[in-house]
């Protein structure tokens, strides 16, 4: 296996995720680095390879994380808005989200590359790992979005391969 892990394009996660919560998604690129260090914290999907080593994160912020859990969940949006108001991530849009993250493997499985798979799901107020909290802010292959749900509204996503 001489490929890598690709970086995939913010077009893809737009269509992963119109594909998954069946609505409008608009998606921005050179959004803010998504720090779980930040109040609320975020949702951190750790991703491994066959071997086990990291390969790659995604990290969504508390309101994108709502929100994508409340919509793939045909949670009403003010399901998210109490979430977010309440600065944390009730355990059935946690469960939501990180269905949506395990999805999101898919993104890095390309011909020829290793194959990738979610290891963990961190919750938003949840501590990270030392090994896995030294990559969020590093300048690695990155793809920072602001990532906006049709009828639930806008969040902040970062995905790096390590």
């Amino acid at each position: 296996m001489s490929a890598e892990t690709p970086l995939p394009a913010a077009k893809d996660v737009r269509e992963l995720f119109e594909g998954l919560l069946g609505r409008d998604v608009q998606v921005a690129t050179g959004g803010g680095m998504v720090d779980p260090n930040e109040e609320f914290g975020a949702a951190v999907g750790v991703y491994v390879d066959n071997m086990l080593r990291l390969t790659a994160l995604v990290i969504l912020d508390l309101d994108l994380a709502a929100r994508v859990g409340a919509a793939i969940g045909l949670v009403p949006s003010r399901g998210a808005e109490e979430a977010i108001n309440a600065g944390a991530l009730p355990d059935n849009l946690l469960e939501n989200a990180s269905e949506v993250l395990n999805i999101t493997a898919s993104l890095f499985n390309a011909e020829g590359a290793p194959h990738v798979k979610l290891d963990v799901v961190y919750a938003p107020g949840d501590p990270v790992p030392a090994d896995v909290a030294q990559w969020v802010l590093a300048y690695v292959r990155r793809t920072d979005l602001d990532v906006d749900i049709a009828g639930y509204g806008p969040g902040r996503f970062s995905l790096l391969v390590v």
